[in-house]
């Protein structure tokens, strides 16, 4: 394991191990500055899934009342005829047959891939390319949608994505540490409620087990529920 910092373990002295308020945990947070860039904030929801079976996966993306603070990189894979219009709504590269090559011949500089189902049969060659890097469209996530140019706006403006880790986590981007605390609040709220709206009914016992909160550089808060 990495050595962590003098600084991060200073800031760790400063947390403790009892989950406390959701106002209080972002305070905390937005305390931690002594790095020298807007830190991102982050929140992680541990579930009491098996991470093992397919029915009790947990994945999705979620508009955030107030956004992420950053805007990210999105093509789309979609008929010509739409093309003006996804790329009016903020996509760097767009088209079908073309673009299925320029990404099969090795280009990745994008954040999210958003399709139309009517060329999906195309995309799907990419699985070996996109899959690996998180970036396969899916239907699951809103990434692949009839309404593509819709698509491109959300995940432009930083529509998050997420899904469960090999332990049963659910990491999201809630905001930046510079963001006003009753944004962050909201930001997070909107998240909690959305995991637990989409609880798996394979899943048994209990479902969220853990919440918390950190700094892109911090110590991590937990947070009361």
């Amino acid at each position: 394991m990495a050595l962590r910092s003098k600084r991060y373990r200073k800031e760790a002295e400063l947390v403790t191990n009892e989950p406390i308020l959701l106002a209080d945990a972002v305070e905390k947070v937005k305390s931690f500055k002594s790095a020298k860039f807007d830190q991102s904030i982050e929140c992680v929801v541990h579930l009491g899934i098996d991470p093992k079976q397919a029915d009790q996966l947990v994945r999705g993306s979620i508009s955030l009342p107030h956004g992420i603070g950053k805007k990210k990189r999105v093509v789309a894979f979609c008929e010509d005829s739409d093309i003006e219009a996804v790329l009016s709504a903020g996509a760097v590269e767009a088209g079908n047959d073309a673009l299925v090559k320029k990404v099969s011949d090795g280009w990745l500089d994008f954040d999210v891939a958003i399709a139309s189902p009517k060329v999906m049969g195309k995309v799907g060659k990419l699985g070996r390319v996109l899959g690996p890097q998180g970036k396969m469209p899916s239907p699951k996530n809103g990434t692949v949608t009839g309404d593509v140019a819709k698509a491109v706006a959300e995940f432009a403006a930083g529509k998050v994505e997420f899904r469960n880790d090999a332990g049963g986590n659910v990491h999201a981007v809630v905001g930046k540490q510079s963001f006003e605390s009753e944004k962050l609040n909201e930001n997070i709220e909107a998240f909690i409620t959305h995991i637990k709206k989409i609880k798996p009914q394979a899943a048994k016992g209990t479902y969220i087990k853990k919440i918390c909160v950190s700094a892109t550089m911090s110590p991590s808060v937990t947070i009361a529920f």
